[in-house]
């Protein structure tokens, strides 16, 4: 059984042009650091939708067009005392001065694990691929419905025995070339109570072994031609690539 249940998402714009070094800084070297001390925060990454990912976006709705990064929280039991402790922790660390002031959340909150799959050519089981080095991610947010109160608990694993139309993109998306792995993600109603409110959305986040940018055409297009049986929109689809700490150099000429 994986350990995994929910993978925490932020989807963040930042204010400020001249803010971007300052802000991985704070992220990387203060913020994130400390979520790993809460009992239930397995694994985070963090990742960068640079101009030039920004420029192979297939989809970029007015929500999230302007972000430029995306960090991933993977956690597990116990889910309601991590996540409480994780709204407290930003709290504190807010009234400690230790919070960065020139970003903004696009979309952020807990969203259950609703499938995983690895590439048979990867050879690493389906639950390690996030912990498996990555070049970048490329990710399908779409408006959807939220599992109920009650719901699955646990992930379904692998996408294509996942139903509807997250399964049937992510299977797609898991043929091509430098697709290591596709896990899928749903918002649940179960988590409202802890005060995120995300909407109703899944999330489709495969993780690469090639370089983003040169494999999001291709999987731009499975996304614009899968049907969506429910005709739901497709809010983002484009590649980020994988954050390398003090190598945050990427809108230095746009300061």
């Amino acid at each position: 059984m994986a350990k995994v249940r929910i993978g925490f998402f932020s989807f963040t714009e930042i204010t400020d042009p001249a803010e971007h070094r300052s802000y991985n800084q704070w992220h990387q070297l203060d913020h994130m650091p400390e979520q790993y001390l809460l009992p239930g925060v397995l694994f985070g990454q963090r990742w960068v939708s640079t101009p030039a990912c920004r420029r192979a976006r297939a989809h970029d709705a007015p929500a999230l067009a302007p972000i430029h990064y995306m960090t991933l929280y993977l956690m597990g039991e116990p889910l309601d005392t991590t996540l409480e402790e994780f709204r407290a922790l930003g709290g504190t660390l807010r009234d400690a001065g230790r919070f960065h002031g020139h970003r903004r959340s696009r979309l952020s909150g807990p969203f259950t694990v609703t499938g995983m799959a690895a590439a048979p050519r990867v050879l690493v089981s389906a639950e390690a691929v996030p912990y498996r080095p990555n070049r970048g991610v490329y990710v399908v947010v779409r408006e959807g419905a939220t599992i109920p109160e009650g719901g699955p608990a646990a992930p379904v694993a692998p996408p294509r025995g996942t139903v509807g139309d997250e399964g049937r993109l992510a299977a797609a998306l898991l043929e091509v070339d430098g697709v290591a792995g596709t896990w899928t993600f749903s918002t649940d109603g179960r988590f409202d109570r802890h005060g995120w409110r995300p909407g109703h959305k899944t999330v489709t986040v495969s993780y690469l072994d090639a370089e983003p940018v040169a494999v999001a055409p291709a999987l731009g297009a499975l996304v614009r031609a899968q049907p969506d049986q429910e005709h739901r929109p497709v809010l983002f689809a484009g590649p980020l690539e994988t954050i390398t700490p003090w190598r945050w150099d990427w809108f230095d000429d746009r300061a």
